[in-house]
Parts: structure tokens; C-alpha cells; sequence
């Protein structure tokens, strides 16, 4: 009976994500990441007047404490993303070509994993991609750093372009293709 109850409850919670996730990406897809381009306007989460960029510190992967002040006066392009999340490795390849193109004109990425340490070094080690931006170790703490950069629905991957300045420009709920990404970062540099 136990074990009954059990796979009947595992299927509906799998049903219920699977629509869940269907709903999700369907409103999502009603603002696409070329009609915000096109209309020069942020994500909806990001929407008002350039926001100024909420502090956070978090350890990056030697366990070291990175205070986002520490890239004041670089234009910040942070990514909330996960091991166990597609569209967010998916994003990667092209976040490691931009940083290497731009990075020496004061462009910054920065991984916000939604993971514990153990975790992002089996990806790294196990993955083809070699890194050039820092990942900060977030796990709890992430969500809530993504909240307070204008998240407010737990959407992975979520990215956030912040200027010179410290102020909050853009934010992508969702995958971000490259061609959007650097066509919201060029002007800032």
C-alpha cells in the first residue's frame, strides 16, 4: 500500500511539474528575448529606472568570500544558473567567447551557481568548457540573490547586465542568446 501511494504521489508531482513547466515557459515565450531588444526595454522582473545593483558577497570555488563590490566600475554581466540546468549550460560557451573578447575592456561575468562546491567541481571536471569568469558558490543564498536582482520567479537561467555605474540595465529571465547579450553590453563598454 505504501509503495502504491508512493508512485501514485511521485507521478502527480511529476505531472504537476511537467504542466507547471509548460505553463511557465509558455508565458515566458510571450516576450521574447528579440521583441525586448527591439523595444529597448527590460525584462519584465527588471522593469523601472535602473535600479542600483544589490550588494551580495559569496565564497567562489576555493572557498574564498567575493564581494560583488570588488568588480566596481566593470560592466557586470551576472548569471544565476545550475549544473542540472540545460538551458543555463546551454549559455556558457558563449559567456566564455564574450569574456574573452570584451573582458579586456572592462567586461565582467560572474556565475551565481545554485549549487553546492562538490557539485560545480564534478561539472567542471566533467565538462569540455574551460571557465574564464569566476562562479561563486550560492546555493540557498542564490535564490535569494536572484530575488533581490528582480527574479522574482525562481526562472533559470536569469541573467542581469549592470553598468559602470553599479546600475541594474537589463535582466533575462531565461536563456539569452549571444547575439542579444552582446548587443546590451557593447554600448555600455
Amino acid at each position: 500500500m505504501k509503495k502504491t501511494t508512493l508512485i501514485l504521489g511521485a507521478t502527480l508531482l511529476f505531472a504537476l511539474g511537467a504542466w507547471g513547466s509548460k505553463y511557465l515557459y509558455g508565458v515566458l515565450d510571450e516576450v521574447t528575448p528579440e521583441a525586448m531588444a527591439a523595444e529597448k526595454r527590460p525584462a519584465p522582473a527588471m522593469q523601472g529606472s535602473n535600479p542600483v545593483r544589490p550588494l551580495f558577497a559569496l565564497p567562489d570555488m576555493d572557498g574564498v568570500s567575493r564581494n560583488i563590490k570588488g568588480w566596481d566600475g566593470k560592466v557586470l554581466v551576472i548569471n544565476f544558473w545550475a549544473t542540472w540546468c540545460p538551458p543555463c549550460l546551454r549559455e556558457m560557451p558563449a559567456f566564455i567567447d564574450l569574456q574573452k573578447k570584451y573582458g579586456p575592456q572592462g567586461l565582467q561575468f560572474i556565475g551565481v551557481a545554485f549549487d553546492d562546491v562538490e557539485a560545480i567541481q564534478g561539472f567542471l571536471k566533467s565538462s569540455k568548457m574551460r571557465i574564464n569568469y569566476p562562479i561563486l558558490v550560492g546555493e540557498d543564498d542564490a535564490m535569494v540573490i536572484a530575488e533581490q536582482y528582480g527574479n522574482t520567479m525562481g526562472v533559470l537561467p536569469y541573467t542581469v547586465i549592470v553598468d559602470r555605474k553599479s546600475r541594474v540595465v537589463y535582466g533575462q529571465m531565461g536563456e539569452i542568446s549571444r547575439s542579444l547579450a552582446e548587443q546590451t553590453i557593447k554600448p555600455l563598454l
